[in-house]
């Protein structure tokens, strides 16, 4: 009877061991995973070149922009076509965002009350451009589905993290782990959002998507596409380029 119970003991043991491992694995996976989708997109700096097209029930329309970002909370974008919107420029420095119309000559700070609204009529909106977030640092994130190509990841905000979002599902794939698709819930955890990744390359000297589809589920038949035409990463930008001052300047360029 004692050896009975001596061998269940061990038994539960073990296995309390084995459950506390495999928490832990799937914790450090999960990790791994998200950790390669937070820095995909992301160095220490960046410069862009992408064309952006607009599809709406009332307009299509292309944007050629450029970009520079430092860290998470300083970039800066300025339209280089149209005619008609170049030189618009848009800054990000903190938890504040300008606009410079060149054509009024005007520095326009970005009120909380816009934060919702479309960057240059996208289906992308300030919010989106402020809020450059980490999964790793803002979402409770684990693994809900697997299959023998990819892996679906659904992540939770944390409740201090000032998101719109009810809950964030990204799927990636398994050998690669290059994403595919994020849909966006809110905090009915109705989807409201799609973003569908697609055209691998290498660029920049990374191996990435350099195609990017956002529609939402209120509009239908519409969309925005990003289409990168140039990434480097991680490159040398001076602090003065995320200021008011070279909103101006850089319109000028």
């Amino acid at each position: 009877m004692q050896r009975i119970l001596l061998v269940g003991r061990q038994l539960l043991t073990g296995l309390a061991f084995s459950a506390i491992a495999s928490v832990v694995y799937a914790d450090a996976e999960v990790d791994r995973l998200m950790g390669a989708m937070d820095d995909l997109y992301q160095g220490n700096s960046s410069m862009a070149i992408m064309t952006m097209h607009i599809e709406t029930q009332h307009f299509d329309r292309s944007l050629t922009v450029q970009s520079w970002s430092k860290g998470t909370d300083r970039g800066l974008m300025k339209i280089l076509a149209p005619i008609k919107e170049k030189g618009t420029t848009t800054l990000k420095s903190g938890n504040e965002m300008w606009n410079y119309l060149p054509k009024i000559n005007r520095v326009i700070k970005v009120p909380s009350s816009m934060m919702g609204a479309g960057w240059m009529g996208s289906h992308f909106t300030n919010d989106d451009l402020m809020k450059e977030s980490r999964y790793t640092d803002d979402y409770d994130c684990q693994i809900s589905q697997r299959t023998a190509t990819n892996v679906v990841i659904a992540c939770t905000p944390h409740e201090d993290a000032a998101l719109v979002w009810g809950r964030v599902d990204v799927t990636l794939t398994n050998e690669s782990l290059l994403p595919e698709q994020v849909i966006y819930f809110d905090e009915q955890l109705n989807a409201t959002r799609n973003m569908v990744f697609s055209e691998i390359q290498t660029m920049g000297g990374r191996t990435l998507p350099t195609q990017l589809e956002v529609t939402v589920a209120e509009k239908p038949g519409e969309r925005t596409l990003v289409i990168y035409d140039a990434i480097e990463f991680d490159v040398d930008i001076d602090d003065s380029m995320f200021t008011i001052m070279a909103l101006k300047r850089e319109s000028r360029k």
